[in-house]
């Protein structure tokens, strides 16, 4: 379902994939190749949410802006995350079941550990692979994970245009 909300619509890209059972709403920006499987919840509220080029976001998870958010361009957003955050960093991975919370900011091409939790008011820097609970950053993130985050958002972003292709989308007007 894709509504409005005090006035305010989600703007969509024609050449977006948005489940017919994933739930947009407010003031939200969805950009090119994005895809947007069952079970999602986005609700922008009273914050603008922005969604670049191909991301993903997976079966299950929930994205709330109470703030401005900005989720950058090949972004990979797992199942059943919950991101609360300020911003996602291009070419991040945020694994399964992790959770992003309040005022925080994740910097460019990070790997978020599944089950991880960053923090509120929190800064991951570019290029790290944060685990645990509370999530510290491991080590650096390596060239393979690059390549394998980079290939997870490729696969995810063509998966995403065959279901449009099918007819399983939202029908945007």
């Amino acid at each position: 379902m894709i509504r409005a909300f005090k006035g305010k619509a989600p703007r969509i890209h024609p050449s977006a994939f948005i489940s017919e059972d994933a739930y947009v709403v407010g003031d939200v920006e969805i950009g090119e190749n994005v895809s947007i499987w069952p079970g999602v919840v986005i609700r922008a509220y009273p914050g603008k949410m922005t969604l670049g080029r191909n991301v993903n976001v997976q079966d299950g998870s929930v994205l709330h802006s109470s703030d401005p958010m900005v989720i950058e361009d090949n972004v990979t957003i797992g199942h059943s995350v919950v991101v609360h955050t300020s911003r996602v960093g291009t070419g991040s991975l945020l694994g399964n079941n992790s959770s992003i919370l309040e005022y925080s900011s994740v910097g460019t091409e990070c790997l978020i550990g599944a089950n991880a939790v960053v923090s509120a008011n929190s800064e991951v820097p570019d290029r790290s692979f944060l685990v645990g609970i509370p999530g510290k950053v491991k080590a650096p993130v390596s060239q393979a994970q690059l390549a394998l985050m980079k290939f997870t958002n490729d696969s995810v972003a063509k998966e995403g245009q065959l279901y449009k292709q099918e007819g399983l989308s939202h029908k945007l007007d």
